[in-house]
Formats: C-alpha cells, structure tokens, sequence
C-alpha cells in the first residue's frame, strides 16, 4: 500500500522576523434593494512583503495560518468562504441546475455486480436518496434472502463525514472486521460485528490505518498509525480480549517506510509488507499458527522492489532487481533463497509489469507497453500465454477481488473516455468475455456521439508525450474550443483514461478534456518515472507546458479558453506551471493542492513528509534545496499576472494541509497584478478526498464546473 498525496505534507524553512502579523478578513456591504454591491477579498496581512532576503533564506509572511487552533485562523479561512460563496452567487441557480443534470445520469437506486467467495454472493447497493451505499451478501444463490451487513447511511446519521476503511469478513463468514473514519483525517476505528447475532464486539481499537487482515477465525492483525499518520506498527488482536493486551509483532523504526498486512489469495498464509517509494521488504506466516512469528522473505535493499503472492507449492516475486521494468520469478515455499529461483517472465525494457493476480491454473500479469495498459494470461498447466484484446485507442481496466482462487473466470472492470464502467467476467480457459454489467448512464446517453483519441507532444528535450482526449463528435479545431486539460505526474501513477458521466456536462457544452501523461507518473514504465522526480523533476511541468501548447498549435484550443485542473501532487504541477506560463492558461483549478513543497518538506513531523524525500528530495541537502527552490509553487509566486483561480482545501486533511492552499491564496492575493478571480474554498469538516455522500460529492463538482463554464462566458 503506497501511501501518497493523491486524490484515489510538512517545520518550515521560512523564518518570520521582526513585526507582528495581523490579519484582516472579507467584508461584503449589501442593501435590501441592490443586493451585494461591493466585495471586497479576504487580505492577511503582513507588514514585510519581502520573499527573500537573500539567496537561501526566504521569508513565510503567511506561516501563521498553520495555527490552527489560533482564532484569526479559522475567521480567515470562514472569510475566504464567505468571500467565495459571495463572488459565486449570482450562479447559484445554475450550480443547482448543473447538479440536477449530473444527478439525472445516476441511476440511484443500483446494485454492483456480486463476487463469490465460497458459498456467498457479496455486493453492495444504493438506494435513491441516500448518500451511502448499503454492504449486503446472499448465501447459496443470488435468488436466496438479503442479508445486510452494513448501512453506512444508518452509521453515518450523526456525522457530517463518514468513511469506511477496512471491510474484511472472517475465513468463516461468521464475523465482519470494519473500520471508520468521521473526520476525513485517515484515521480509523476498528470495530467487530457477529453476523449471525447482529451484535458488536465489545473491543473497540483506535489509531489504525487502512490495513487489516484475518489470519484465522479468532485472530485478527492490523496496523497502527504515528503522529505522522504513517502505519508502522502491527499488532495482532484475539477475540474477546482487551486491545490494550494485543501482541506488538512488529515496529518500524525507519520514517521512510510504512507497513500494510493481507491474507493470501490461497487462505495459507498472511503477508506483512513494508514499503518506501523504491524499496521493499516482505515477512510471511502462515496462518495455522497465528502465534508463530513472521518470517522475513528477503532483507531490503536500497532501491529493490519486490511483492509476493502465494501459489500452490510455490511463492511468486515481481521484482526490479537488475531489472527496472521488473521480472516475473518464482521460488518454492519450503526453499526460499534467491538461489532456487525460476524465472517466468524476464525483464523487458518495452514493457513493464505493473502488478499480478493468481489462479490455481493461471498467472495474470497487468502490464503497460507504449503507455497502454494491458492483460497478459498465462496457462500454467501448459505455460501458454495470450493477451486479453481492448478495441478502443485509450482506455483503462483493474482486476475485480477475484477470491475464487480454483476459478477459471477473470473479473475486470473496463472504461475508457466514452465507454461507462464495465463489468466482465473473462474466461482464461476458453478466452471468452461476458459483459456482466455495464453502468447505465440515465437520459439517452449514445457513446457514439463522442470521440477519442490519442496523440503526442513534443517536449524540450525531444521526449515524445502522451495526451489522451474525448470530445463530441463534429467539432471544428479552429481555436475556438474550451479545453479542460489535467494531469499528475507523480510517485510513478498513472493517470489513466476513465469515463465520467459528470464530464457530459462539459462535453455537451463544446469543451474538449485531455489528460497529459506527462513524466514522473508511470504510463511509458517506471523510465518515465525517473525522468521526472527528484533533480528530474521540472521535466514534468516542462512536460505538461508543450501539451498545453501542442493543443493550441493543432487547433484544439486558445489561451483564452484552455483551463487546468490537478489535484493534490497534481496540485503542485498547476502551481508550478502556473508560475511559469501564466499567459498560457486561462483558468486554474486546483484541488487539496500541494503547493508549498519546501515548508513541508521540511517538516519530519508531518504526514508523508519523510516517506517523500524519495521522491522531491530532502531540502537539508543544499542541491535538492535549490532544486525545489526552481519550481516550488509558493516559493515562486510573482509580481505578475495570473488567470483566474479556484483552489479548494479540507481542514482535516493530513497528506496535503489544509494551510498550503491557504497560505498560497494569501500570497497570490499580495503580489498578483490582475483583476481576475481568486477564490479559496476550504470545506471545514472534510479531509484529502473531499465529501464522503456521494450528493455533496456532486455539489462539490457541480461548483467547479460551474466557476469554469462562467469565466468561459457559457452561462447555460
């Protein structure tokens, strides 16, 4: 489980001297008749204005905002809000109808596709209505009674903010281990339901992570988190026993790494995997003997990745060991050593192996070549191997749960930029698909009426880029389209063409949307990667500024109507490109956005902090200092022009704080030189991924949608 600023930071460098700080908040001055008539923005002042006072010491004029619990904080951000609501007003009737056209291509009331496991059918539901969904199971059959599991709407009653973390049954499907979050701080509580008498379990634990994991019917292992949110302690619980007696199995010491646990596919063995962004290391047991200690597969090793399933009489390795796109190999269970491997799959350095399933007769290999992902299927009674075929020129798929370890069917969800989420149950055997479901998106919607393409961008240093986009079809490229053009480019993800029936809404309106697959994601393998973090890394916004202008040379756009959009390490892109080509874009918007890479940085004690020196650089090294100073969005705003902006924020969020957004409106507001819009809107009851309800999820959308279609000038 990597851990990383996405959407699915931070002691400064900044020294404050000398005066104190005052800040002033928004006033909006209104009469009965005309309404709001002057607005004036929110201003945190400063008596210095200076960012730097000399070469390698910069100033923080905004370093107060990360007092959170400091009154002038939170009457700051409430103004902010107050302002932006404000400034939006007179489209608030259009927001709510925005809302209701993508609300209408939901079919609300729905059922996901049920897996097997075992002897039951788990699904879940959603009922029109309610924000949540309902978590359900049927036992012999699909025609046998609905039993509930969980009603995250009855759970979430009181709460502004609910989420579920971990929902793991028992290898007896008698118990549900379940963990929830109410802030949005990515902090859970673990708790124990019996599903035969519907009751709880009296032990509640607190402080954990995602990661939770059965070994047998009475034992259950799971990870805690430190200060810093990382989970780097795995403790193992009994049933009916007190959690402050759980045995501590293992703690890491090191703040690059954190730990997640799972349970084999086979039910033989647990698996506790410890990770950094580019090194791993595994320990097993087997779950016979829950009490026995972990085992230690292989000692890490700088650099070296590897990830283990078990199989038959055999463990299976993805590694990168000399072998940078990773290798295929196996070894067998009672003789682990590097010595006895075998390798299956060689390294290749057009393809790279992004991850693996396993079958009792098959090994399934998702791998990308050219940027396009793709499913290679290998017969392991035979050792042939065939490719599972996609017709569209971009698109994205994932492997369902598949629990069915003896099954011969393959379960993926496929989409692409026009085609919905699609359900298919592939048989490896006979090599045949069955679409089990394809969501239906409500009000007549003909995938034929859009197109996608793909095409590529020339960089500065000759690098050939990806671009992904979706438009109506019939569309003249003359200049004179609205493009909506986002990207990522970070921790070696990639950012893969999915369908959005929200998107509709633009589409409809005459926008073009395009993802730039730009370097420091992973889409033309883990080279891609490389080439754009670390001392690396301006590639990347170099990278996204030729797909910007590659659009507007082909006709796809102008400056006059290209906007962007990232979020959260997305987030630092459209800052730093922002800084860089102000003139080229004329809207942004940026989500949750990690914008103040040095501070936060510089600061162990927050969230992710260490685990990304990996990945940006340690700024107490000078080289990698100087480096971020080149390109760190707060660190580089300007006396300069800007286009109009939205950034958003969750107050609770603890991979990006919600202070780097602010603190970044608050700079932008003293040195930018136009008149164009800048709104913060920071939701104070949410976190990193912004509402939970899938209703106020829309709203949030419907808003931003609506901020971009009323700076474009399409009012309907």
């Amino acid at each position: 489980m990597k851990i990383v600023r996405s959407f699915k930071k931070h002691k400064a460098i900044a020294h404050l001297i000398g005066a104190a700080i005052i800040a002033c908040f928004s006033f909006v001055y209104a009469d009965e008749d005309q309404g709001t008539r002057n607005i004036v923005p929110p201003v945190a002042k400063v008596v210095s204005k200076i960012d730097t006072i000399h070469d390698d010491i910069l100033v923080d004029n905004y370093f107060w905002l990360r007092q959170r619990n400091e009154p002038e904080v939170l009457e700051y951000l409430k103004a902010e809000n107050t302002y932006t609501t404000a400034k939006m007003k007179h489209t608030e009737d259009f927001q709510q109808k925005l809302y209701e056209e993508m609300l209408s291509r939901i079919k609300e009331t729905d059922l996901s596709v049920p897996d097997k496991v075992d002897d039951y059918y788990y699904y879940r539901r959603t009922e029109q209505g309610k924000q949540y969904p309902i978590y359900c199971r049927k036992k012999g059959s699909l025609d046998a009674k609905e039993e509930i599991l969980l009603d995250q709407n009855v759970l979430a009653k009181q709460y502004a903010y609910f989420e579920i973390g971990a929902l793991e049954i028992s290898p007896d499907h008698r118990l549900l281990a379940y963990s929830i979050d109410t802030l949005g701080s990515e902090r859970f509580a673990l708790f124990i339901k019996d599903l035969e008498t519907n009751r709880l379990y009296s032990e509640q634990i607190s402080n954990i992570g995602y990661s939770v994991a059965w070994a047998d019917n009475n034992t259950i292992f799971y990870t805690i988190v430190d200060h810093a949110k990382r989970p780097y302690m795995l403790y193992r619980h009994t049933l009916n026993s007190d959690p402050a007696n759980d045995v501590l199995i293992y703690h890491e010491p090191d703040d690059l790494f954190w730990l997640d646990v799972s349970r084999s596919k086979s039910g033989k063995y647990l698996f506790m995997d410890i990770g950094s962004h580019t090194t791993t290391e595994v320990y097993y047991l087997n779950t016979s003997t829950p009490e026995d200690s972990f085992s230690l597969f292989y000692p890490r090793k700088q650099d070296i990745e590897y990830y283990v399933k078990h199989h038959e009489e055999n463990f299976l390795i993805l590694t990168n060991e000399k072998a940078k796109n990773f290798k295929l190999i196996k070894v067998p269970e009672t003789a682990t050593a590097k010595s006895n491997s075998i390798e299956i799959i060689p390294h290749r350095a057009s393809v790279k192996i992004e991850g693996f399933d396993v079958f009792k007769d098959f090994i399934v290999l998702s791998e990308r070549k050219n940027g396009l992902e793709q499913i290679s299927i290998i017969n392991v009674t035979d050792n042939i191997s065939h490719y599972v075929n996609f017709p569209e020129p971009t698109y994205t798929f994932w492997f369902g749960k598949n629990k069915d370890y003896a099954s011969e069917l393959l379960r993926f969800t496929y989409m692409s930029l026009v085609t919905p989420k699609s359900v298919f149950d592939y048989n490896m055997l006979t090599r045949e698909r069955d679409l089990k479901k394809q969501y239906e998106v409500l009000g007549g919607y003909d995938p034929d009426t859009y197109e996608s393409q793909r095409i590529f961008a020339l960089a500065p240093d000759s690098t050939w880029i990806p671009i992904s986009l979706v438009y109506k079809k019939g569309i003249v490229m003359d200049n004179r389209n609205a493009l909506f053009l986002t990207g990522y480019g970070a921790y070696g993800g990639s950012f893969d063409p999915y369908f959005s029936s929200n998107r509709l809404s633009l589409l409809n309106r005459g926008f073009i949307y395009a993802i730039a697959h730009i370097r420091g994601g992973g889409e033309m393998g883990k080279y891609w990667h490389e080439q754009g973090k670390m001392l690396d890394k301006i590639n990347t916004f170099t990278d996204f500024i030729a797909c910007s202008e590659h659009l507007i040379e082909q006709g796809y756009t102008s400056k006059e109507k290209l906007v962007i959009s990232g979020g959260s390490a997305g987030g630092l892109l459209i800052g730093a490109v922002a800084n860089m080509k102000p003139d080229l874009f004329k809207i942004i918007v940026a989500d949750v956005p990690f914008v103040d890479l040095i501070n936060t940085m510089f600061d162990p004690s927050l969230p992710l902090t260490v685990l990304e020196y990996e990945e940006w650089g340690n700024p107490k090294n000078e080289e990698y200092y100087r480096y971020m100073r080149l390109y760190s969005p707060y660190d580089n705003v300007t006396a300069q022009n800007y286009p109009h902006i939205l950034i958003t924020a969750g107050l609770n969020d603890t991979r990006v704080m919600y202070w780097e957004a602010a603190k970044w409106t608050a700079k932008l507001r003293a040195l930018k030189t136009d008149e164009n819009l800048l709104l913060l809107k920071t939701n104070m009851g949410t976190g990193h991924l912004g509402a939970s309800g899938r209703y106020d999820y829309l709203k949030d959308i419907a808003f931003e949608y609506v901020f971009i279609l009323d700076v474009i000038g399409l009012k309907d």
